[in-house]
């Protein structure tokens, strides 16, 4: 199984950015900023969530947003607050806004294909 990562820029509220680079997980809902890069854009808490890990164990994590550009587009997404030791994660949430799904084969992001309902 190979690992597919992503350099992004993330941008807070005051308009303050920095560069993040992503490991791509199509299992994790949200993305997940790493402590040093959500203070380094000015963010805050707006909710606390808890989140199952996928051994079981059930942690608690802080949330905000911002904007997030990746090199295949740009939008606002809900992101975990990381903590010491948490590592960058581009969630399903801020991929399937960019209309985007992993390819795990080529370990690439390529268009989804949409369907109407």
């Amino acid at each position: 199984m190979g690992l597919t990562y992503i350099e992004g820029t993330v941008t807070g509220p005051t308009g303050k950015l920095t560069a993040v680079e992503f490991l791509v997980d199509s299992g994790a809902r949200y993305t997940l900023l790493p402590e040093t890069s959500w203070k380094a854009i000015d963010l805050s808490a707006k909710r606390r969530m808890t989140f199952t890990l996928a051994d079981g164990t059930k942690i608690e994590r802080n949330i905000s947003e911002c904007h997030i550009a990746l090199p295949q587009g740009e939008g606002h997404t809900p992101v975990i607050l990381g903590e010491t030791g948490d590592e960058a994660l581009l969630g399903v949430v801020m991929l399937e806004e960019l209309g985007l799904v992993l390819n795990p084969f080529q370990r690439s992001l390529q268009p989804a294909r949409m369907m109407l309902a």
